[in-house]
């Protein structure tokens, strides 16, 4: 008996570390799947998660860029410009808590997705603003309050000849790029896909959306 209890005192540091080292590497998976600014999902594993979503069922494909970023980051420095990346990562996390299947992410620089599952469109114009109004409010930083508009663009799939996530991004980003023509604001992808070729699933020639630049 004395030797079986030395034999597991022998072994118990080394199970011990093989345990921490398992917790270790999933927390280190688990953080290369989350932008570290925003703590939102990468494109990457936001586009695995999206693909299960719309396997489900009618699903709203949203892609939104940031309005005046650009001007914030020249005004108040980099610093304010991860402020309201931060705060509109939180912004559509909390409008989308509770909409049970919903996926959020940020694709890079100013620009967010969200796939939401939808059973009733007469409910997307109610859905679209409020989603505008949550990431358009003022937010207090460095003792200022600050703000950023927001062009939202959304396809429904059932709208789509196939639920495909690459032709619902393109779309989406088609209808957000009329929003930001005409000033800010949402607009659903309604009629054919428009006449801009894409590459990757995105608007060729799309202005760049790399952290300080114009969107």
């Amino acid at each position: 008996m004395n030797d079986v209890m030395t034999a597991l005192a022998a072994v118990a540091p080394l199970a011990s570390g093989w345990a921490w080292h398992g917790v270790t590497m999933r927390r280190r998976l688990a953080a290369a799947r989350r932008d570290p600014l925003s703590g939102l999902p990468t494109r990457a594993a936001f586009e695995r998660r999206a693909d299960r979503a719309l396997a489900r069922g009618q699903h709203v494909v949203i892609v939104m860029d940031l309005d005046g970023f650009k001007g914030l980051n020249d005004a108040f420095g980099h610093a304010a410009g991860d402020a309201a990346i931060r705060v509109t990562a939180m912004s559509l996390t909390g409008f989308l808590n509770g909409r049970r299947g919903s996926v959020a992410a940020r694709l890079g620089g100013d620009e967010f997705a969200a796939v939401v599952p939808v059973t009733d469109r007469v409910a997307l114009p109610w859905l679209l603003g409020g989603l505008h109004g949550a990431v358009t409010a003022p937010f207090r930083y460095s003792g200022r309050d600050l703000a950023v508009g927001a062009s939202i663009g959304a396809c429904v799939t059932s709208d789509l000849p196939v639920a495909s996530l690459s032709l619902a991004l393109r779309r989406a980003d088609e209808a957000m790029y009329e929003a930001k023509r005409a000033g800010g604001g949402w607009r659903i992808a309604e009629g054919p896909a428009l006449t801009h070729t894409t590459t990757a699933g995105r608007r060729t020639g799309r202005p760049g959306t790399s952290r300080g630049e114009a969107a």
